[in-house]
């Protein structure tokens, strides 16, 4: 991969593109469980943090996705779901390894296309604005888009039980 290509995972699956369709659409079934808003439809508005333990624990601990609010901005069914970032705010950790640029996700596409052939359902997943050399988080944010669209959401489509980031402890 060179540093201006965005960040990208794939994965193949024996499943119609209906039903990996169906499974990107539901968010807190393969990525987080602490969505607020809705995932599936035109328009619907949705908002992601890295919180598990608590509401505020990611701002508290200064390190991770305070929040990011997405919008659903394309949705062809059984083909193509994309997300907008309509604004992000990271907290920088203590030792500012993770990013510099608080803001980065903002503004950028995190886009799903689905295609099928003789080996099965290929979902390619794109998140358009992330590059390698202009992306403070391209490391960090590449392994965990790769676990949970290669692992997380392979697994929801494929058994009926991904491994998104559990809810808050009430």
């Amino acid at each position: 991969m060179s540093d201006t290509e965005y960040l990208t995972a794939t994965m193949t699956v024996d499943r119609t593109p209906e039903q990996v369709f169906e499974a990107i659409t539901n968010a807190r079934g393969w990525w987080s469980e602490n969505l607020i808003g809705h995932s599936a439809a035109l328009h619907d508005e949705f908002v992601f943090t890295d919180d598990t333990e608590y509401a505020g624990e990611t701002a508290r601990a200064k390190g991770g996705i305070r929040f990011a609010r997405f919008q659903i901005t394309e949705v062809v069914p059984g083909r193509r779901v994309v997300w907008h970032v309509v604004d992000c705010v990271r907290s920088l950790p203590s030792d500012r390894t993770f990013s510099d640029d608080r803001d980065e996700w903002t503004d950028t596409n995190v886009i799903f296309d689905i295609t099928t052939d003789a080996q099965g359902t290929t979902l390619h997943f794109t998140h358009e604005g992330l590059t390698a050399a202009e992306s403070a988080c391209f490391e960090a944010c590449s392994r965990a888009w790769t676990f949970f669209i290669t692992k997380s959401l392979s697994q929801l489509i494929t058994t009926g039980a991904g491994q998104p980031m559990a809810s808050y402890r009430r």
